[in-house]
């Protein structure tokens, strides 16, 4: 017997976080969304093991949320894949435009 489906909103740090092959991808790290507006983005997952950075996961790789564990819609080798959560990705460019600062 299954335990049944949970909101995103029960995810807490620290439930285990599986990958569609059963394999064991780590714990959640942190969720990332809007609980005021119910939006979920996804999951930071850090992975088992030292040194290793927690990989961010949408909220649409996630397949399934039971208490204390959530399922992923990817295996292990698609989980390793992802980027590091918090990194800016390689096409991000800040610039400060700071011509509205300008006196008038």
């Amino acid at each position: 017997m299954s335990a049944d489906p949970v909101s995103w909103f029960l995810i807490e740090a620290g439930w285990s976080v599986a990958g569609s092959d059963g394999s064991d991808l780590g714990k959640v790290h942190e969720v990332v969304g809007d609980s005021g507006k119910d939006i979920f983005n996804g999951l930071a997952v850090s992975p088992p093991g030292l040194f290793k950075g927690s990989r961010y996961v949408p909220a649409e790789r996630v397949a399934e949320i039971v208490e204390g564990a959530v399922t992923l819609a990817m295996n292990a080798d698609e989980f390793e894949q992802l980027d590091e959560h918090g990194a800016v990705p390689p096409s991000a460019e800040v610039r400060v435009d700071t011509t509205d600062l300008a006196p008038d």
